[in-house]
């Protein structure tokens, strides 16, 4: 009931909250015999800390992952690998003014309804701080993937209402950009708009695409598993995420089916409008996935809302926070595409040793 797992046959459980002593990751089904090391998770932490930009909050956490089981001389051994990070930089003081007071845009009075008491430092386990296990763990799953050349890679399309063009831009690019934006004009846009939405005490949202390459046909359940449906139910399980769209997405909805389709080639398909999958099965296309993030809900402006005895009342949120989180939020979302595909892959490698085994006769 706790919903603190996920995944079939390679799985992730966390714990911890914002403001406690550590965040963890406990991966199961992890095979054995492939080489990781502490810098290959590390590597991708590291993408999703604050950085100099604007948009990042003050609030500086090493984010230093510890693996505590799961790999011997730097090989898995099958085991479960335990992943802690320890929160280094928490200043709970800054709650305790607003304790008793719910926050606008957080889920604070919601959680509070559900279990009658609540973690008010930050928002307990329900802070953007939780991603961090996400992040580690997803970086476990990306060296399973890497094993057979699948690849994952995100970046920011949009922040404010303002388009990077990633088409035409070297992902790679984004990896050392404090926006994760290769598209560096727009880029130069975004830094001034969220420069803006500080200075005004308020907070932007924006758009992260993923794209995944390398996978083989045939990944994914239908019916009730489809894989679109696993990657979206993955992605909207992130606290800031209110929407996800796959291959060409809602403007499908306006194109005749003549435009739409996906005809395969003797090379492969003829276009991608679908992303990747059809029938919640890989076609061995690139995976495109589009996910709307709303603008960070702690932010400085003075805001109307209720307190505990149900009186009205204003707020001003102090604190250390994220004028937009969507940067940091591309190396969430990588963590959680890797994980959804990392289980794929071991279904479908199931699958295929039952068949070899007679198991569909």
């Amino acid at each position: 009931m706790s919903s603190n797992s996920f995944g079939g046959i390679f799985t992730l459980t966390t714990f911890g909250e914002s403001h406690g002593p550590m965040l963890g990751a406990v991966v199961d089904g992890m095979p054995a015999g492939i080489s990781l090391s502490r810098d290959q998770i590390q590597q991708d932490l590291d993408r999703r800390r604050p950085n100099s930009s604007s948009a990042s909050t003050a609030r500086r956490e090493p984010d230093q992952v510890r693996m505590l089981s799961g790999v011997f001389e730097g090989i898995t051994t099958g085991m479960p690998i335990a992943l802690v990070i320890e929160n280094q930089d928490a200043r709970s003081k800054d709650y305790g003014p607003i304790k008793d007071v719910y926050r606008p845009g957080h889920a604070d009075w919601t959680v509070e309804k559900k279990y009658g008491h609540r973690d008010y430092r930050g928002g307990g386990r329900l802070s953007g701080r939780e991603t961090v296990a996400r992040v580690a763990a997803g970086a476990v799953a990306r060296r399973l993937l890497s094993t057979i050349g699948v690849s994952v890679l995100g970046a920011t399309r949009a922040i404010g209402g303002i388009p990077a063009d990633l088409d035409q831009t070297d992902w790679q690019a984004a990896l050392d950009h404090p926006l994760r934006c290769p598209d560096l004009e727009a880029a130069a846009q975004m830094e001034a708009a969220i420069a803006s939405a500080r200075t005004d005490g308020d907070s932007l949202g924006g758009i992260v695409e993923v794209r995944a390459q390398g996978l083989p046909a045939g990944w994914g359940e239908p019916v009730f598993d489809k894989l679109d449906a696993r990657l979206g139910a993955a992605l909207l399980s992130i606290g800031a995420v209110k929407g996800v769209e796959i291959g060409a997405g809602f403007a499908l909805s306006s194109m005749r089916g003549s435009a739409a389709n996906d005809a395969p080639g003797p090379d492969g398909f003829l276009s991608n409008h679908a992303g990747g999958m059809l029938g919640g099965i890989s076609t061995g296309e690139e995976l495109c996935l589009r996910l709307a993030v709303k603008p960070t809900p702690s932010i400085a402006k003075t805001q109307q809302t209720i307190n505990r005895e149900g009186h009205s009342c204003e707020l001003q949120i102090a604190g250390r926070h994220d004028t937009c989180i969507v940067p940091r939020l591309v190396a969430v979302a990588e963590a959680m595409t890797c994980l959804v595909l990392a289980d794929a892959m071991l279904w479908q490698r199931a699958r295929e040793g039952f068949s070899q085994q007679g198991g569909t006769s």
